[in-house]
């Protein structure tokens, strides 16, 4: 392993920040609010991308957003142990068979999206005739960002508790 595989290996074991991934309870509100703020963040988007005048206002909301995202992916990061982060070669037998898992749920669950999202966009265009045209744009990038995405909000609801502290259950000296 180089250097940078041993840094980012303690930073993702940080044990500083466990609280907030300490329950299964807890990883599932951390994905629910990453996925919350990912959507607004592509609404808004998608709103700069078809509104026919200049919208500051959404720029400004999506700066704000920026943060708090960035720290929801670093607790899910965390609960993961940086599972999606690492590189193969910094993970354990253990942890590469789990990515593995994560990765193929993942496009499993993507494909069906992407499924989804064809299908809805060729109902609406047999309904309305323009519609398709006018949304490619917004649904590409609204289909990219659950893709890039979709890895780490799975790997997020499928980490493990941590096992039980030993040191608990010794016996004290009386």
């Amino acid at each position: 392993m180089t250097a940078y595989d041993r840094r980012m290996v303690r930073l993702m074991n940080n044990p500083q920040g466990r609280a907030l991934y300490a329950t299964a309870a807890r990883r599932r509100l951390a994905v629910a609010v990453h996925i919350t703020l990912t959507a607004a963040f592509g609404a808004l988007m998608a709103r700069l991308y078809l509104a026919e005048s200049e919208q500051m206002w959404a720029i400004v909301v999506m700066a704000v957003l920026l943060l708090p995202w960035m720290i929801a992916t670093g607790v899910i990061n965390a609960a993961t142990r940086g599972l999606l982060e690492l590189r193969e070669r910094a993970l354990d037998e253990r942890q590469s068979a789990e990515r593995s898992r994560v990765l193929a749920r993942a496009h499993r669950v993507m494909t069906l999206l992407l499924v989804t999202v064809a299908a809805g966009l060729l109902m609406a265009g047999a309904a309305g005739g323009d519609a398709p045209r006018a949304y490619v744009a917004p649904v590409l990038i609204a289909a990219l960002v659950p893709h890039w995405l979709m890895p780490l909000w799975v790997g997020g609801l499928m980490a493990q508790d941590e096992p039980a502290d030993d040191e608990g259950l010794a016996v004290q000296p009386g």
